[in-house]
């Protein structure tokens, strides 16, 4: 269990953060806090706190908007990351990519491991790194392990987007960003990637950019 000072410091922190309401401010790419990764929780927060902070975040994923946002991203060193995506994409998409609706969850204290060795890759972004976009090659299915926000155990085998989504949070909880992960050359704009590799996968962007598909 943590020290007594450093769950008041985290709790503290954390209720400073909710008193000013709304949205919580997005931390970007350069902050430390994004790559230390996140301590375990254990109960740093009391039920109502967490409820609370667990609102926030979602009130913030959906103003941004994203499909997950980690506890990091918004100053905090948990493991704790919310995520809800409505796949509002063309079926086209939708089928190549595997992306079905995800209801709004919790993930306490995650980990994931690959089931299988197929990796799919495509272009990802992150609200960490306002504007840009790049193709990361991930594990097409994982394996989930941790907990809501109630304390209940999660171990589940997810696939698609669902698991990108997963991995990804759960990388910002490690102190890892999509970047690492990315092909650099597919690095691009927001604006680049609507005009140019809008399509559902990104072998034309591969092509054209000179990189490699697994």
């Amino acid at each position: 269990m943590a020290p007594h000072s450093a769950r008041a410091s985290v709790a503290e922190r954390v209720e400073e953060l909710l008193a000013a309401g709304g949205p919580l401010p997005i931390v970007t790419a350069g902050q430390p806090v994004l790559r230390r990764g996140g301590e375990p929780y254990e109960g740093q927060l009391s039920p109502a706190l967490l409820a609370r902070f667990v609102e926030a975040l979602r009130v913030t994923m959906h103003a941004a908007p994203g499909v997950g946002l980690a506890a990091p991203q918004v100053g905090i060193p948990l493991r704790i990351a919310v995520v809800e995506d409505p796949a509002p994409v063309p079926e086209e998409v939708a089928l190549v990519r595997g992306r079905v609706p995800q209801p709004f969850r919790v993930l306490v204290n995650p980990s994931y491991e690959p089931v299988g060795d197929a990796r799919a890759a495509f272009f990802e972004g992150c609200l960490s790194v306002p504007g840009w976009q790049a193709v990361v090659a991930r594990h097409a299915e994982v394996r989930l392990r941790g907990e809501d926000e109630h304390g209940r155990a999660l171990d589940e085998v997810v696939g698609g987007w669902p698991a990108r989504i997963v991995q990804h949070e759960t990388d910002h909880l490690d102190g890892t960003l999509y970047l690492d992960r990315a092909e650099l050359r597919s690095l691009s704009t927001n604006e680049a990637v609507a005009a140019l590799w809008a399509q559902p996968a990104p072998e034309a962007a591969a092509e054209a950019l000179g990189f490699t598909l697994p």
